[in-house]
């Protein structure tokens, strides 16, 4: 069941956090989007402040072309760049939630930048639709 809410997507998988984590990667790439950053949460909860947390990722996607577009017409969309995406272990599943580009770029107050932020939501709504069941 995909969910849509102010800021962002989300969806609920029947698959183990790894494989959820593997299949947003893969559909992130089919989409154009490169991993700019990857950062495991559980990991670094536990290395700085000693606590167990939850399998937890937070990526960083980018697409190229559209990210040099929005940074030749403003150089600081770099701000609200790059889109996040999260995969976190929930039950016995995953989930999956996107930050949606339109609601996110609306921030800088910069209408010029409304096309490429709508292509961003655009090819991230299908990489939604591609993961959920």
């Amino acid at each position: 069941m995909t969910e849509n809410r102010d800021y962002a997507f989300r969806t609920k998988l029947n698959m183990p956090y790894e494989e959820a984590l593997d299949r947003v990667k893969v559909a992130l790439k089919e989409e154009g989007f490169g991993v700019l950053t990857s950062v495991d949460v559980k990991a670094t909860m536990k290395e700085k402040l000693d606590v167990d947390f939850r399998p937890y990722t937070i990526i960083g996607a980018c697409n190229p072309s559209l990210s040099h577009e929005a940074f030749t017409r403003e150089i600081e969309a770099g701000l609200v760049l790059p889109c996040n995406v999260i995969v976190y272990e929930e039950g016995e599943g995953s989930a999956v939630a996107i930050a949606d580009p339109l609601v996110i770029m609306e921030v800088l107050g910069k209408t010029s930048l409304a096309d490429l932020a709508q292509e961003a939501k655009d090819r991230l709504q299908r990489v939604m639709a591609s993961i959920s069941p």
